[in-house]
């Protein structure tokens, strides 16, 4: 199995989507962001001085969806039809979990928009927290479901 972004000479290049079937595809993506039991408690009471830390994360995040050919430079610019982030407060961590999904109907898949969303959720809780925990990790980023096209269905055990 031979990588699709490179040529017969090893040169970077854009993938020719050209021939491939319009489908109906959807990716999800998931990342977490751990914190201080400080950081969680001023997240979790809404006590944030920046504003609603998981709003301004979650439109934050559909924006990235949407600027993601922007900012890979081998991604396709696609017709994203849905952005859905989901910020989930886990005590156990202490942190919010992150879980992103893309879908649109188009020639190839919305991975990179998924993970794109996600990270920038997880980058924009740091920031709006970050003055009270410069600590924080984000971890955990991977893509867990990816449907349509050729090569069908993935989904992480």
């Amino acid at each position: 199995m031979s990588l699709t972004h490179f040529d017969g000479k090893g040169d970077a290049h854009m993938v020719d989507v050209s021939d491939k079937a319009v489908t109906s595809r959807i990716a999800t993506a998931v990342t977490w962001i751990k914190m201080s039991q400080g950081a969680f408690d001023i997240i979790s009471e809404g006590r944030a001085k920046k504003g609603d830390v998981l709003g301004v994360a979650r439109l934050a995040g559909i924006m990235g969806a949407k600027k993601t050919p922007e900012l890979i430079p081998l991604c396709h610019p696609l017709p994203i039809t849905k952005v859905a982030v989901e910020l989930t407060l886990d005590p156990e961590l202490p942190g919010v979990q992150i879980e992103a999904t893309v879908k649109t109907t188009g020639q190839t898949g919305v991975e990179m928009e998924a993970l794109t969303a996600a990270s920038i959720t997880a980058l924009t809780v740091y920031d709006m927290t970050k003055a009270v925990d410069k600590s924080m990790e984000i971890g955990g980023l991977r893509v867990v479901l990816k449907d349509g096209g050729k090569s069908g269905r993935y989904q992480a055990i």
